[in-house]
């Protein structure tokens, strides 16, 4: 899979925001499936897989069977190649041209 493909999948995994927060429930520590199911009340359990299940497929989700259970891991490695790839460069340029602009009104 290329590298804008492996991109894509990360962007779509992250525009919903229902995914957005099951990693941010995931980010400080692993959550089995049911306590992400528990915190949705709002949503069915096959609903909630089905998030999960993009997450997983765009590699921002580990998950590990124990047992009956699976825990959901977050991996923010795909994260900080978005940020490296796309934030960082731009943020830099953005810098630069606000540098320069405070220079030439100075």
């Amino acid at each position: 899979m290329s590298r804008d493909s492996k991109d894509d999948l990360v962007f779509k995994a992250l525009a919903h925001p229902v995914r957005r927060g099951l990693l941010d429930h995931i980010r400080d520590q692993p959550k089995t499936t049911g306590a992400l199911c528990d915190a949705y009340p709002e949503l069915d359990r096959c609903t909630v897989m089905q998030h999960l299940k993009v997450l997983e497929d765009a590699s921002l989700i580990l998950a590990r069977r124990e047992g009956r259970e699976r825990w959901n891991h977050l991996n923010a490695l795909p994260i900080k190649a978005i940020s490296d790839r796309w934030i960082s460069q731009y943020a830099g340029h953005a810098i630069s041209v606000l540098d320069r602009m405070r220079s030439a009104l100075g």
